[in-house]
């Protein structure tokens, strides 16, 4: 089993428990992340100090967490015209799908980190996507990753694994997962520090994190946030 692995890292609450899941399994941990013309480009901005917070918490940690990797793919917000990467409401289109779904976004992220990871020497890349909450972003799906996890491994000579911790769980389950890997300093890390709005909106601090609490990403925060406290008392 690989020693090492490459996390996707976007500075939110799912990339950040992947974070804390890749570090209580892996020898070594290197994390990458992309700027793409989001419109929420502050989760960028919050990248640096989260990932000092986390070396912080844990002396097995701070010694496995390795080098940071930002990536400059401006291309993709420069093609797409989306709610994520316009000035412009979120809706549903006509397709179906929510207009803050960036077509291959996440395609793209997880096969430049295959590029990346093949010249650094690991073989693991981790992923925050996940099928149970989440709004319809058909590269989110298992399916489709385990597509391109075979494509990676085709076009690449390489036995490349992408792993996805949080595929079949809910947003609640996530802030226990979070619980579990790093205990009550880890989930007030995420509720505090952690971006997950897509307008960007830092503002007040709700009891599940900062957020406008209305776009889709709040919502899922916020609920998986209030069922995870109804189930730890602890908590109110």
């Amino acid at each position: 089993m690989s020693q090492s692995a490459l996390v996707l890292f976007s500075g939110g609450q799912d990339s950040t428990t992947c974070l804390a899941w890749a570090l209580s399994r892996y020898e070594h941990v290197e994390t990458i992340g992309f700027d793409y013309g989001q419109r929420h480009s502050i989760e960028l901005t919050l990248r640096p100090q989260l990932l000092s917070s986390v070396r912080a918490m844990n002396p097995v940690w701070h010694s496995s967490l390795g080098e940071d990797h930002m990536i400059d793919l401006s291309i993709l917000g420069a093609i797409s015209d989306t709610a994520l990467t316009r000035d412009t409401a979120i809706a549903m289109q006509e397709n179906g799908l929510p207009n803050t779904f960036v077509p291959g976004r996440n395609l793209l992220f997880l096969t430049v980190a295959a590029a990346l990871a093949y010249r650094r020497g690991i073989s693991v890349i981790v992923g925050g996507m996940c099928e149970t909450d989440y709004s319809g972003y058909p590269d989110c799906r298992d399916d489709t990753l385990r597509a391109l996890q075979t494509a990676l491994r085709m076009g690449m000579a390489t036995e490349v694994e992408l792993q996805t911790p949080l595929m079949w769980l809910d947003k609640a389950q996530s802030w226990t997962l979070a619980e579990e890997l790093g205990g009550a300093e880890l989930v007030e890390l995420i509720r505090a520090d952690t971006h997950t709005c897509y307008l960007g909106e830092r503002g007040l601090l709700h009891d599940w994190g900062h957020g406008c609490g209305k776009c889709p990403a709040c919502e899922l925060r916020a609920n998986g946030y209030q069922e995870y406290a109804r189930k730890n008392t602890h908590l109110t």
